[in-house]
């Protein structure tokens, strides 16, 4: 058996294909469409009409790779760019009467449900108590458990695209005063999630998310040519000393660093920002940059508990009910 997801993030579309024999989700292929939705979408604003027919698009090709490739309709999912748009449930509607693929937007606590399902099944029970961090675009996810799904979650509008929009629109690089102003925002937002981590002592933590692997990467981590078993360490440290490289840079010159894309080299600066101060609130001096995140946990949940979750998902993202991050919500590590 044969399943796909499909990941609409802010600058990617991306699918991964996986063999789902055995109960472990393993890749056959995987592509991208690249979108760059941040770069046309600002926060609170709607998603414009050309920008949703790209997305369109890009998820009827995903769809169509997904079929020759033998899995059935894929799993697909927006995170935050879609979830705060005023136009969401258009741009749901617009997507599935186009291609036939029911897009549904994930709740930040859900993403970071997902997420810490598939870092816990990457680094095994071996790991113990467990704190991950992930920076999207549009939000940052932060989670903490002990057993197959997180104790807690916090979703928070601190996405590296977000708050580049909101603090270094107008200067590249930007003034020493306006990363002061987005370190003391980061740390107040994450005051009460911080507090909680480190009074929970985990034994491990991870991050996740294209950002913290650039970063990783830019900090002396393996290629990704090295293979997904390479381990790869990030010390805070070291992302202290990158984060003054990059903000002594204009976007063009970050993109010639090592792990930094071009797509991603405008908003490389706040995502280093937020993950050095996530790390500090949290008191993190060391984590493992996990290669398992979301779509892999989407996999295993659907493995694990079938399609009926899935549909009860994707009811949810049709709601009323408010699309921005919510600052912490307490998870059953049973649901």
């Amino acid at each position: 058996m044969r399943i796909s997801v499909v990941d609409v993030g802010s600058n990617t579309v991306r699918l991964v294909v996986a063999d789902a024999e055995g109960g472990v989700p393993l890749p056959v292929h995987t592509a991208k469409w690249r979108l760059r939705l941040a770069e046309c979408v600002k926060p609170g604003e709607a998603i414009p009409a050309e920008a949703v027919e790209r997305l369109v698009e890009a998820v009827a090709e995903a769809s169509r790779t997904a079929t020759r490739w033998g899995a059935a309709g894929p799993l697909a999912f927006a995170t935050a760019i879609v979830r705060a748009a005023p136009n969401r449930l258009e741009v749901l509607r617009t997507v599935r009467a186009g291609t036939g693929v029911e897009l549904c937007t994930l709740p930040g606590e859900v993403e970071a449900e997902l997420s810490f399902l598939g870092a816990r099944r990457w680094m095994g029970w071996r790991s113990g108590p467990l704190a991950l961090l992930d920076i999207g675009g549009g939000s940052l996810e932060v989670a903490f458990g002990r057993g197959r799904l997180p104790d807690f979650v916090a979703s928070l509008p601190l996405g590296a695209g977000r708050l580049t929009h909101e603090f270094f629109a107008e200067h590249d690089p930007p003034s020493p005063e306006q990363l002061r102003a987005l370190r003391r925002k980061v740390r107040h937002q994450l005051r009460d999630v911080g507090a909680r981590i480190r009074w929970e002592g985990p034994r491990s933590a991870v991050v996740t998310s294209r950002t913290f692997q650039q970063l990783g990467r830019l900090c002396g981590a393996a290629p990704g040519r090295y293979g997904p078993f390479a381990e790869r360490r990030l010390r805070r440290a070291d992302l202290k000393a990158a984060t003054i490289r990059l903000a002594a840079l204009p976007a063009t010159e970050r993109a010639l660093l090592p792990g930094i894309s071009a797509p991603r080299a405008r908003q490389s600066l706040a995502g280093a920002v937020i993950g050095h101060t996530a790390m500090k609130v949290t008191g993190l001096k060391t984590v493992t940059v996990c290669p398992w995140a979301i779509r892999e946990g989407v996999l295993l949940r659907h493995i694990e508990e079938g399609a009926a979750w899935w549909a009860e998902v994707c009811r949810l993202s049709e709601d009323a009910a408010p699309p921005d991050p919510v600052p912490l919500r307490i998870a059953s590590a049973t649901s």
